[in-house]
């Protein structure tokens, strides 16, 4: 038998079977028993829970019994049983209970039931059946506990299991029974894993969050889940180190102050433990000090973290003002842990220093005369303060000529006193006043040395000089000596005398040095007749600008005659203390025949004069002006023998300076306060001259002083010019100078010591501004605990210190310090009490013993050691606190300050309350429980006891009371009350005072205070209504019902809380009517024509039509004549139509009707206008129309006139008086208007230079109806009016070298004038500060004159341009002269080119020599070898050009001409490229040999030109003098005298 076969046939049967069962609800399996051999089967898969068959067994023999039987698990049969009568050839296994996968039997086979069915026969056969079990997701997972609970260190490592949950699920199979776990809220720090298990993922940091809440749930394939609960506390463990506050402290202090900060900012400094939980104190200590060299100066509390300075600071000698203080806190259980910051320490600047000038004195050279304004010299005050010098600068005295400006600049103030032939050294002090106090004042010397300008002409000793010539003449004898001086220095004194003209015959000549006139060649004589020459003589100083005077010389040349004075008085002058033989004058006289001698005589004062035979008067003895007369009348007589002749000399003697100042006494002792003012009087050190005038005025002068003292330069008085301070300085040596006036000064000098007297002005200093000591409380009373010290730098009674404690902190009775008034000694005078007073601060004060007393103080801080026994202490017994009712949940409201005198402070306390609204914590903040809001309008307070406790253990309390109010927020709107719509206001002319009222309005607001105070506003962009602080809706602006009859407005109510709070509404106000508007006419004048032929009654002639704005019956109106009646018309009272009366028949001629037409309306009262009513009546014609009186005008006006000025009046006429005519400009009515008159006015200023001709078309039109126009032309001519030339804005500068040669152009002016033609016709002229240059009057090119002593100055100067008019402008020239260079620098070379094309090029010219020779070229000159000017010379066959530069290098210093002339021939290709580059291929240059200068030969024309011009001028006077002098002969050929009058020629000539 195939048993494989068969096999697989019941398999496929029990297969087929299965799925019978499954699809048609049929038993799971069936099967036919085998009670042969057995049989081992699958009855197939059910899911769990199943009950019913599971299978039925066949092929049962009839009569053999089958038995269901264990097969490998006997407990197994209790889930089924069999179904089976004897006899059956069936049989049915089913279940008992329901088949759980679940059920341990089942679960640990692998879910599968084994059974048995058992042939019951002599061998029984076992049938064996396996049935599989379908596992369900029927059950859910359960976790073991509903909650774990574990605390974890925050030092636990990561991937830590810090603890582990654990859930079952009871199905069976992996799948169903596989949990995954997730945990909520979720967080970053820890993990679970589908295990269970909470892992650390992040480190945990107990301040941060101290425990873990969490909800953990299980969860399987299916979805069913379980819930548990997860609390992880932290464990706080010492493992962080302290921390500041801030990184960053910042500290300020005064300099020269030691002691604790006064402003720390953000806050004072403090560290505190980084474990919150343990917070162990810390131990302060300074770490490092940057820069290092300040580590001395501060000190720092070590429990309390205060830092101070111990020794002051002076931030001039640091190098920067911020110190970095690094400060490091430990904790005191383990100095491991530490916590670093920085406190940067600023020393803030205190005036503690004077400033400084650059130089104690000052030494300055400058030219006498200097303008006004002239920088001298520049001084630089520094101060080694913040911030510099902040102060003024002053000149002292206030009367030296020098002003100085706020950076320094010293400036010429008075011109007129630097005259050197005056004062050639000038005096004074420049005083540097700080504005800060102290006010520190310094001075600097200066001295100031004129140098001599050539500001001098010589000066002539007399007028006139006289001479004679006899007849004993020899050629070559002196006639007159001439005398001038001049006061200048130098050259510039050095007088050259030469005759300009009247020496007409050459009979005289003048020795140039001397001033000697002798005779050239004799001189005919003439009998009985004075022949009188007149030479007028020039004295010319030689500066370089010479200067010159001139003196007449009168040289008589008498013949034959009787002997006689000349004169009848002559005056003389003669200096006193001169010797005798003082030529005082020499008398004119006509002496006798040459053989006849004469002899003088003196008549009276004969003791004190003589005179010699050549009528010399001269003094016998000296003369004293100072005590003898200062005026003689010597009476002098001449004789021949025979003839006698009597004449006056009037001698004045004149004061010489010949006698110096005299001191009273020639050494002086002053004394003064050191804290005298400034300007107080020291003392007056007088001197006296015996001379008279000018020599007898003495000015004073004071050295030495260091600026301290100033001197009234004409009293002598000595007062204080600075700050005195004894302690620095206790005396000066002065030296007075007086001087006087006189030519020369003489002077005297007179010692004068000035001593300070002390006053007490300087306070005690401690040597320490703190003093730190700690103490044992234990110490017995009497100890010394520590001796300070003061000094005071006073002398005397004011230096002498005594000690006392001026202030104890905390204070106490008795004391508890005792201090020794004269050692410093301080003592114990009380036990001392660490539970009462933990530490004293003690104020001393040193005392002087000046009047009054100054004093100066220093802290004592003493620390008190204690022991441990005191109960804390709240800093309140109760805390009242406001909050406001909108306080965010998690807020801090106020920290509770507990301490506790025990040393550690309350550091390990912790506080006990009741309280679901608050929360403590240990620090002592209140804040509100972040799952909490106030309410003010549910309670508006809490009162919560709370308990101070020291320490968790047996320790100390105390109770203080938290009072908490809760205070209103602004969380409520305002409310409008109901407001009628419309509200109604009449219309009216409102105004701010006189409104008128229109509602009351009254929100309402729930809040309160403020809160609940609200203000009415209108958003609106109007300003006719506004709101009173009542509420009222006022009217505050004209309303008229017309314009606008409703208004809507937004009305805004906000309260005054914080946020604001607002609401909005609009309200409409609607206007009544009021009789405010008059009727208006459509015009304002009614015309009607009308032929006679056309009239017939009732004919419409026209209709008034007048409106009214107003409503209602106020804009009803009714028609009337109120003015001007006429039977021919009537007026419809309503429609307004006006009509004839009658066909007109009586009347034969024009006639015009003029009425007055009203319309008034119904108003209350009634309102009304008018208007003119014109009928023509006529009987031809109804043409007419306006007419001016003339087709053109031609007005003039001047030009420049303001606005409004008149132009002309044009007229025009209307044809008949009772129409009116208005004008109108229509062209340029931008310029011009015209009025009802017809006078025309400008509108704007008219400018001939801009437009001379105006054109204008006036139009006239009348009032008809229609209206008529005409039309005028008006010609307006602008005249011109002459105005002045005009410079550009801006001053002229230009350079120059100072070896530029005389005419080199330096810069060229130009000025405009705006009047026509006259631009071409200004005329320039140089008027101040231009000796070494000029100008062309025509072109204003300034040009050199000689700038040779000028190098490194600027000059300035003021130029004008001229109209020929007279009105001129004027401009600033500034030149600078630059020096460092002479005229061995020049270099010349020459071009084949006009200089003029040269010229053009000069920038050019000079970049192109500079890119070859590699210096910077400066041309300096360009000039034509073939002289001539610039034109001429390019016209000319053979044309060289010389141009004169010098080189600079990269240094600015000067290249000498050898090293520049090499240079050039070396790189003369390259030279020669350049050029030709600019000139053109034709260019040849040479190298000269020396530098030509045009100055010379252009000197030597100008002085050629200045003797041509005065031999001109010497021959026009002689040509004049001959004629006069003819003329004065033939009138009168006997009178000698009237040929000689002097006084006629000089008239003749002026």
């Amino acid at each position: 038998m195939d048993t494989g076969g068969f096999i697989q046939n019941c398999l496929l049967v029990v297969v087929f079977s299965v799925c019978l069962c499954l699809t048609a609800g049929t038993p799971i399996g069936t099967s036919v028993i085998n009670c042969n051999s057995g049989s081992n089967a699958e009855v197939g898969q059910v899911d769990e829970e199943y009950v019913g068959d599971v299978e039925v067994v066949t092929g049962i023999t009839p009569g053999s019994n089958v038995k269901l039987v264990p097969f490998l698990f006997p407990d197994q049969l209790e889930f089924l049983e069999l179904g089976f009568t004897l006899g059956d050839t069936s049989a049915t296994v089913r279940t008992r209970k329901p088949l759980d996968a679940d059920n341990t039997i089942l679960a640990s086979r692998d879910r599968t039931l084994y059974y048995s069915v058992m042939c019951d026969g002599v061998i029984k056969y076992n049938n064996t059946r396996k049935l599989r079990l379908n596992d369900l997701n029927d059950n859910g997972p359960v976790f073991r506990q509903d909650h774990y609970h574990t605390t974890v260190s925050e030092a636990a490592s990561l991937d830590t299991t810090v603890l582990r949950v654990d859930a079952e699920d009871a199905d069976s199979t992996p799948t169903n029974s596989r949990l995954t776990y997730s945990f909520v809220p979720a967080s970053e720090d820890f993990s679970v894993t589908n295990s269970g298990a909470f892992l650390l993922r992040r480190r945990l940091n107990y301040n941060a969050v101290a425990k873990y809440d969490f909800i953990v749930t299980a969860q399987d394939i299916g979805g069913l889940n379980d819930s548990a609960t997860v609390t992880i506390s932290v464990g706080d463990f010492d493992n962080l180190n302290p921390y500041f506050s801030h990184n960053m402290y910042r500290a300020f202090i005064p300099e020269n102050q030691a002691g604790t900060f006064r402003n720390i900012e953000p806050e004072p400094i403090k560290a505190q433990d980084g474990d919150t939980g343990i917070n162990m104190t810390v131990s302060y200590r300074i770490s490092s000090v940057s820069p290092d060299k300040y580590a001395g100066n501060f000190g720092i509390d070590s429990s309390s973290g205060v830092v101070s300075v111990l020794t002051a600071l002076d931030r001039e000698e640091m190098d920067s003002s911020v110190i970095s203080v690094s400060i490091k806190a430990a904790q005191t259980d383990d100095t491991f842990k530490t916590a670093d910051t920085v406190v940067s320490v600023t020393v803030e600047d205190v005036n503690d220093n004077p400033p400084e000038f650059d130089q104690p004195n000052y030494t300055v050279s400058l030219p006498e005369n200097s303008p006004v304004d002239a920088v001298v010299f520049k001084v630089i005050v520094s101060d080694p303060d913040q911030g510099g010098f902040v102060g003024t600068l002053q000149i002292l005295p206030e009367s030296a000529p020098f002003s100085v400006d706020a950076d320094g600049t010293v400036r010429v103030k008075n011109s007129s006193a630097l005259d050197r032939e005056t004062t050639e050294d000038v005096t004074f002090q420049i005083e540097a006043r700080e504005s800060k106090t102290p006010n520190h004042v310094v001075t600097a010397q200066v001295e100031v040395t004129l140098s001599d300008v050539n500001d001098n002409s010589p000066t002539f000793t007399t007028d006139k000089y006289e001479g004679k010539v006899f007849g004993n003449q020899t050629v070559g004898m002196l006639l007159v000596q001439v005398n001038a001086e001049d006061p200048d220095a130098g050259p510039n004194g050095q007088v050259r005398y030469s005759i300009e003209f009247g020496n007409k015959d050459d009979y005289f000549s003048i020795e140039e040095t001397t001033g000697e006139i002798t005779l050239a060649k004799t001189i005919p004589l003439v009998e009985n007749m004075i022949q009188e020459f007149s030479l007028y003589i020039t004295a010319r100083d030689e500066g370089l600008i010479p200067r010159f005077s001139s003196a007449q010389v009168n040289i008589r040349a008498p013949g034959d005659s009787n002997a006689q004075f000349l004169q009848k008085v002559y005056h003389g002058t003669v200096e006193e203390e001169q010797s005798p033989g003082v030529l005082i004058v020499r008398v004119n006289f006509l002496p006798a025949a040459p053989e006849i001698p004469v002899t003088f005589t003196v008549d009276t004062e004969a003791d004190k004069f003589d005179i010699s035979s050549k009528g010399e008067l001269i003094t016998k003895v000296k003369l004293d002006h100072d005590e003898a007369p200062h005026n003689y009348s010597v009476g002098i007589s001449i004789s021949d023998g025979v003839n006698r002749d009597s004449a006056v000399v009037e001698v004045q003697v004149t004061d010489i300076n010949d006698n110096s100042p005299v001191f009273s006494s020639s050494s002086v002792t002053a004394s003064v306060s050191e804290g005298a003012e400034v300007g107080t009087n020291v003392t007056a050190v007088p001197a006296t001259d015996k001379d008279s005038g000018f020599n007898k005025q003495i000015r004073y002068s004071l050295k030495g002083g260091e600026g301290r003292f100033s001197i009234d330069p004409l009293s002598g008085m000595v007062s204080v010019a600075g700050e005195l301070d004894r302690e620095t300085r206790a005396e000066y040596e002065l030296l007075v100078m007086a001087e006087d006036l006189g030519r020369p000064a003489k002077s005297a000098t007179a010692s004068l010591l000035v001593q300070v007297s002390d006053i007490n002005d300087n306070s005690p200093v401690f040597s320490s501004a703190e003093y730190l000591v700690e103490v044992l409380e234990e110490e017995p009373v009497g100890t010394s605990v520590l001796t300070v010290t003061a000094a005071d730098s006073d002398e005397g009674a004011n230096g002498r210190v005594s000690y006392s404690i001026l202030q104890q902190s905390p204070p106490s009775d008795p004391a508890v310090f005792q201090l020794d008034s004269s050692n410093g000694t301080l003592r114990l005078a009380q036990t001392l009490d660490y539970s009462k007073v933990k530490m004293y601060s003690l104020i001393v004060q040193a005392s002087d013993g000046g009047s009054p007393s100054l004093t100066g103080n220093s802290s004592v801080v003493i620390k008190v050691k204690d022991v441990n026994n005191n109960p804390p202490e709240f800093s309140k017994e109760s805390y009242d606190v406001a909050v406001t009712e909108n306080l965010p949940g998690g807020s801090s409201i106020l920290t509770l300050e507990v301490t506790d005198k025990d040393e550690g402070g309350f550091s390990n306390g912790l506080f006990m309350y009741t309280s679901d609204t608050f929360e403590i914590n240990k620090q002592g903040v209140v804040s509100l429980r972040g799952d909490v809001s106030l309410d003010r309008e549910t309670i508006d307070s809490y009162i919560i006891q709370v308990q101070a406790v020291d320490q968790p253990t047996d320790g100390l309390t105390s109770t203080a009371q938290l009072n908490i109010t809760v205070l209103d927020y602004n969380d409520n709107t305002p409310k409008f009350p109901p407001i009628p719509d419309p509200l109604l206001i009449p219309e009216g002319d409102y105004s701010e005072e006189s409104p008128g009222e229109v509602i009351t309005i009254l929100p309402t607001d729930a809040d309160l205070g403020i809160n609940a105070e609200v203000t009415l506003t209108l958003l609106s962009l109007q300003t006719l209504f506004k709101f009173r602080e009542d509420g009222m809706l006022l009217a505050v602006g004209p309303l008229d019902r017309e314009s606008s009859e409703t208004f809507e407005l937004f009305v805004k109510a906000s309260d005054k809380g914080s946020p604001q709070r607002e609401n909005i509404t609009t309200i409409r106000v609607s206007l009544t009517d009021i009789n405010d508007n008059r009727p208006e006419f459509s015009s304002s004048s009614y015309v009607s024509s009308i032929l006679l032929k056309d009239a017939e009654e009732g004919k419409l002639l026209l209709t008034l039509s007048a409106t009214d704005k107003d409503a209602g019956k106020n804009s009803l109106i009714k028609y009337s004549f109120s003015a001007g009646s006429s039977p021919y018309l009537a007026l419809n009272s309503e429609t307004g139509a006006v009509t004839l009366t009658s066909d007109l028949a009586d009347i034969t001629e024009d006639t015009t009707l003029v009425l007055t037409a009203l319309a008034e309306d119904h108003g209350q009262p009634p309102l009304n206008s008018t208007a003119r009513v014109v009928v023509n009546l006529r009987v031809a014609s109804l043409t007419e129309g306006v007419a001016f009186k003339s087709s053109s005008y031609n007005f003039s006006l001047s030009e420049n006139q303001p606005k409004g000025a008149a132009v002309g009046t044009v007229w025009a006429s209307a044809g008949s008086a009772i129409y009116d005519v208005s004008y109108e400009v229509r062209t340029h009515a931008d310029l011009f208007s015209i009025d009802a008159s017809g006078a025309i006015v400008t509108k704007t200023p008219l400018d001939r230079e801009e437009q001379e001709w105006y054109i204008l078309d006036v139009e006239a039109v009348d009032t008809r109806t229609p209206p008529t126009s005409a039309f005028t032309l008006v010609r307006v001519q602008v005249e011109d009016v002459n105005e002045p030339p005009e410079f550009p804005s801006e001053d002229y500068k230009a350079s120059i070298f100072s070896i530029a040669p005389y005419k080199t152009s330096v810069i060229t002016v130009k000025a405009s004038d705006p009047d026509f033609g006259e631009e071409g016709q200004l005329v320039y002229s140089l008027q101040s500060g231009g000796q070494n240059f000029d100008v062309d009057p025509s072109s204003g090119e300034v040009y050199v004159v000689s700038v040779v002593d000028l190098g490194g100055e600027e000059v300035t100067m003021k130029l004008m341009a001229t109209d020929p008019r007279g009105l001129h402008a004027t401009t600033e020239v500034k030149v600078e002269v630059q020096g460092g260079a002479s005229s061995s620098d020049v270099v010349v070379i020459s071009l084949n080119l006009p200089a003029n094309t040269v010229e053009k090029k000069v920038p050019e010219l000079e970049e192109s020599l500079s890119s070859v020779l590699g210096w910077t070229v400066n041309i300096i000159e360009v000039s034509s070898a073939n002289g001539g000017s610039s034109v001429s010379r390019s016209l000319r066959a053979e044309t060289r050009t010389l141009v004169s530069f010098i080189c600079e290098d990269d240094d600015e210093e000067m290249v000498s001409s050898e090293e520049v002339t090499e240079k050039l021939q070396s790189q003369s290709a390259a030279v020669m490229t350049e050029l030709s580059k600019l000139f053109g291929e034709d260019l040849h240059f040479n190298i000269e040999g020396e530098p030509h200068s045009a100055s010379s030969n252009q000197a030597a024309v100008i002085a050629l030109g200045v003797l041509l011009a005065l031999s001109m001028l010497g021959l026009i006077v002689a040509v004049v003098l001959i004629f006069r002098f003819r003329k004065s002969e033939k009138l009168d050929k006997d009178s000698d005298k009237e040929s000689f009058d002097i006084s006629r020629f000089d008239e003749g000539y002026t």
